[in-house]
């Protein structure tokens, strides 16, 4: 029985510990795209190539892939890849500017 017991709590610390990286995963992609959308954003006087190319520095310095670079007027919405976890890796979008309304 105590064997059983031992084994079952283990079970749960080992799930604890994947979704804790699952969710921390995704935190990151979370984080390195809003950072590059207001990257991008407040280089977007100097045209959208050098906006988009701010925004894959930043995604780049935290470890993250720039996947997606749409500019609209003022406003920026970036995609991004973060780096593989147990599950694969997370994707988030993040949108900055002076968008209408």
């Amino acid at each position: 029985m105590a064997v059983a017991v031992v084994g079952v709590l283990c079970s749960l610390v080992v799930f604890g510990v994947w979704l804790g990286e699952v969710v921390i995963a995704r935190h990151r992609a979370a984080a390195a795209a809003d950072l590059a959308a207001v990257a991008a954003a407040g280089w977007l006087v100097d045209g959208s190539s050098s906006a988009c190319g701010k925004a894959a520095w930043v995604a780049e310095r935290m470890e993250s892939e720039l996947v997606a670079c749409d500019v609209s007027g003022w406003e920026v919405v970036v995609e991004v890849r973060g780096p593989g976890s147990v599950v694969g890796a997370p994707s988030a979008r993040a949108r900055a500017g002076a968008g209408e309304g």
